[in-house]
């Protein structure tokens, strides 16, 4: 297994043992980065307007769009990182 995986899958448990839980704008950062680090550029209808959640995590998500999967998991390994060292 890549360094780089194995930095992305300990951020994975580090994120959920955190102190407090992050703000929507990071969650939804994180899950942007997640979903384009595992699943790649974003797939399926966007969501109508009145799912504002599901509409949301879309729009976080196709913003990634053309990232790679290894940036992705930069991304949110910094972010992980970033709300620890404010703990």
């Amino acid at each position: 297994m890549s360094d780089l995986k194995q930095r992305f899958e300990q951020a994975q448990q580090d994120v959920v043992s955190l102190a407090e839980r992050p703000d929507n704008p990071t969650l939804l950062k994180l899950y942007s980065f997640y979903k384009q680090a595992t699943e790649g550029d974003v797939s399926g209808e966007k969501p109508g307007m009145f799912d504002l959640v599901a509409k949301k995590k879309y729009e976080a998500w196709s913003g990634l769009q053309g990232m790679s999967s290894d940036e992705a998991m930069e991304g949110y390994v910094a972010e992980v990182e970033r709300l620890l060292n404010e703990e």
